[in-house]
């Protein structure tokens, strides 16, 4: 029996995983894909926000600026890229300034330090191409930007090596409740444990409603991206935000970590969990609203993918982090939409007292909470670079030649705690098929080394697990 069982894989599963690892308990975490992050959390704005958006009598506004303030320690003990380059809330009329005002003085309430308001010339005095309409802007200087997918890896390989168990491809298919204890029915078989925690994403309302009859109803809202390659990322520094008005809320201008520039989303509420579905309409939409923030006209000929992700709404607009009233033990972390990925550091927290004040564990004096992550060639000097291919050979074959990531990363990524096991697997973990050309040069060559690997045909090597074949025979035989 485990003494805890987290539903979900994705940042708050798994940054609540690395937090319980702290303590002697015995925790599993399981997952309906073949890896972590790999619903929501690896299709999102990936914004650390400041914290000054939310009410301050909701979750929202108690946790995302606590949460923000934790991301630095994190970045450094668990080496994931993570950089505060702040935000710019804009606001294009004179008339609306009094609404940055409010936004300042609900951040100062929520604790977000350093907040002031620009006027139209300083702000453009930080970001030149910001345009001539701005008047006005709220600067958050503690606003950041990370790899949400690169952190939640970071977070389970830390929990995984700290004695958390994670499991795969295991969907929940009911819950019984004992007097001391659930039984989890999954798709490979029964789990008993004393306590779960529902982080189950846009499907924790389903996994709530098998134990309480206060039902949770999640929407998924779509929100569309669109991603230019590296040579637009200098087109600002700063996350660009526009104030929101009568007309919505506008969409986001912002830098990636990886140097790429982002722009998006839209809302859309949804019926159906699995539309990831781009549109022309939406990818329209975005562009020309994202254009009324910058005052040249965005590069699209350096675009080199859309995406969307689905992001876990109700009609409360606030995070449920609580115990059923009528199913002790059972806890949700449900409706964590955005400021979810900021917030996650103290949402953590925040579920592990719950936990602790329930099972009383003693700590685990032998949690290691640092985590080396996969050295990047790309991002090293000349020196260095002949230094470890001395030490690693493999380092010195480049596998994805837009990314510049080689053979050596790539059998890192597999190696590793909680290794990559798919294609995506390695992308994530890599970036090897995220550039330009998007894996049309580097994918078969990634299957090879996963086949040789893995020990398994080429043909049982999946872009993200399940029936995900790439592969289904040789087109032709050579004599």
């Amino acid at each position: 029996m485990y003494d805890v069982t987290i539903i979900g894989a994705g940042v708050i599963g798994c940054s609540i995983s690395r937090e319980l690892s702290k303590y002697n308990l015995k925790t599993c975490v399981i997952e309906r894909s073949s890896d972590v992050a790999s619903g929501t959390t690896k299709a999102n704005s990936a914004i650390v926000h400041g914290g000054f958006d939310a009410n301050p009598s909701t979750l929202k506004g108690k946790l995302n600026a606590k949460g923000n303030a934790m991301f630095t320690d994190l970045a450094k003990e668990l080496d994931f890229p993570f950089k505060r380059n702040g935000s710019l809330v804009l606001c294009f009329d004179k008339k609306n300034m009094v609404d940055l005002k409010h936004l300042l003085e609900q951040g100062e309430e929520n604790g977000v330090p350093d907040l002031v308001i620009l006027d139209g010339d300083q702000v453009r005095g930080m970001e030149p191409n910001v345009t001539e309409k701005c008047v006005g802007a709220l600067d958050s200087p503690t606003g950041g930007i990370v790899c949400p997918y690169e952190m939640t890896i970071a977070m389970a390989e830390n929990a995984y090596s700290n004695g958390v168990e994670f499991i795969f491809e295991t969907e929940v298919k009911n819950i019984e409740k004992n007097p001391s204890s659930y039984v989890i029915k999954t798709n490979k078989g029964d789990i008993e444990t004393r306590l779960i925690i529902n982080a189950a994403g846009l499907y924790s309302g389903e996994i709530n409603n098998m134990v309480s009859n206060n039902k949770i109803d999640i929407v998924p809202r779509r929100g569309e991206y669109v991603l230019f390659d590296r040579t637009a990322g200098d087109l600002i520094k700063k996350t660009i935000f526009q104030l929101p008005t009568k007309l919505g809320k506008g969409v986001l201008v912002t830098p990636t970590v990886d140097g790429n520039l982002l722009i998006g989303p839209n809302a859309v509420d949804l019926e159906d969990k699995t539309n990831l579905y781009t549109t022309r309409e939406g990818i329209d939409d975005i562009v020309s609203k994202a254009q009324l923030s910058i005052e040249m006209p965005f590069p699209m000929n350096m675009v080199i993918t859309s995406f969307s992700g689905n992001r876990a709404t109700t009609k409360l607009d606030d995070f449920i982090i609580e115990e059923a009233s009528d199913a002790k033990n059972f806890i949700n972390v449900a409706a964590i939409a955005s400021p979810g990925l900021s917030s996650a550091p103290s949402i953590a927290t925040m579920v592990v007292d719950m936990v602790n004040e329930k099972l009383v564990p003693s700590r685990n004096e032998k949690f290691n909470p640092i985590r080396k992550g996969i050295r990047k060639f790309r991002e090293m000097s000349n020196e260095e670079r002949k230094e470890i291919i001395k030490e690693i050979p493999e380092y010195g074959t480049v596998i994805c030649r837009c990314e510049t990531v080689t053979e050596g990363e790539i059998l890192d990524s597999i190696r590793r705690p909680l290794g990559a096991k798919t294609l995506d697997g390695v992308k994530l973990r890599t970036r090897a098929g995220m550039g330009r050309c998007q894996s049309g040069f580097c994918s078969t060559r990634v299957v090879d080394i996963l086949s040789k690997e893995l020990n398994i045909p080429r043909c049982e090597v999946t872009k993200s697990g399940g029936n995900s074949i790439l592969l289904t025979g040789k087109s032709k035989e050579s004599l």
